[in-house]
């Protein structure tokens, strides 16, 4: 990786031009040619260190999603993490540490869908699924400083005001749909993205442009950049932390790990009686499982969570990665 391609993936993760010719602007900053960024990331894309170029949308602020796991003997584990990822609403796929070995995140248009989804997965695979719904967001920030040794946000933290629950989606206009059905793979890696964008969704760039800026200014995308996949660019210590805390404390306890830095995500989800007492969850990202672990340890101490009971589930294998579809599209993938 030489300086461009360190700061193509470094310095673009946010704040991704709204402009007619995107790419030209960002090489300008960086002191290179149009034509040099867009092979650069064409290139970073095919070996994997990019995922796409585009929006990633906050959850449950455009259709319905939920994270939802799987606990798979382990012989019949890749045959199962097979038949899940084969289901075009799981962007996300994972095998964990935990008798709940297999982790995915699904997103389909509304609710009704996402819940035949889950009810035809367990008949596919034979196996019951855990479904626990996002409550609340603490921090969704996922942004990693490459020049840092472990994941830290690039700008201040995305969070969502005091107050303001994840059951609460904003307006979007009709417009916006065929819009974020355009957008949900990514842009494509040419001079004008967004008269791509504006193709497919049936309205002018200008348009595209003034809309992906009111959805970010609605909180609706969370983040416009290059998406990077960390585990290819040297996070492959990623765990996901879950506690037991009393639920009239876990506004206060998220909100502090928010604030905290070390973690890059925080959550609050529905528990699911016995078999999972976890309501708070968060991720840290590093290079080693040592710095992990002294991530957490660090984080229990700071945020006042050493007295709660808590399980650590590290990544193992990821299955499946890529954006959430959620509009029902013909393929949007782009070179």
């Amino acid at each position: 990786m030489d300086a461009l391609d360190f700061r193509l993936l470094n310095d673009v993760q946010r704040d991704f031009p709204l402009c007619e010719r995107p790419f030209l602007a960002i090489a300008q900053t960086l002191e290179s040619d149009e034509d040099e960024v867009l092979t650069r990331l064409r290139e970073l894309q095919s070996s994997g260190a990019v995922s796409r170029v585009g929006a990633v949308f906050r959850p449950g602020s455009v259709g319905a999603s939920t994270l939802a796991a799987i606990a798979a003997p382990p012989q019949r584990l890749d045959a199962v993490a097979d038949i899940v990822s084969s289901f075009a609403e799981v962007n996300h796929n994972y095998e964990r540490e935990h008798s709940f070995n297999l982790w995915f995140v699904l997103t389909a248009a509304d609710e009704t869908h996402l819940q035949r989804t889950l009810q035809a997965i367990g008949s596919a695979t034979g196996l019951p699924v855990m479904s626990l719904p996002l409550l609340r967001e603490y921090r969704i920030d996922l942004g990693f400083d490459l020049a840092d040794g472990n994941q830290a946000p690039l700008s201040a933290p995305f969070s969502v005001p005091n107050g303001e629950q994840a059951s609460k989606k904003p307006v979007l206009l009709p417009l916006d749909i065929p819009l974020v059905a355009a957008l949900q793979s990514g842009l494509a890696l040419v001079a004008r993205p967004y008269a791509e964008v504006a193709h497919r969704a049936g309205l002018t760039p200008e348009i595209v442009r003034e809309r992906i800026s009111g959805m970010i200014e609605q909180r609706v995308i969370k983040r416009f950049g290059v998406i990077v996949r960390h585990r290819n660019l040297g996070f492959i210590a990623n765990a996901m932390v879950v506690f037991d805390v009393p639920d009239a404390q876990v506004d206060r306890l998220g909100e502090t790990v928010a604030d905290s830095g070390l973690a890059s995500l925080c959550y609050r989800r529905v528990r699911s009686a016995r078999a999972w007492p976890y309501n708070l969850f968060c991720m840290i990202h590093s290079r080693s499982r040592r710095d992990a672990l002294l991530c957490l340890a660090e984080l229990r101490r700071r945020c006042g969570l050493a007295a709660y009971q808590y399980s650590v589930l590290f990544s193992r294998q990821c299955y499946k990665q890529r954006g959430a579809q959620y509009v029902p599209t013909p393929a949007l993938a782009y070179g």
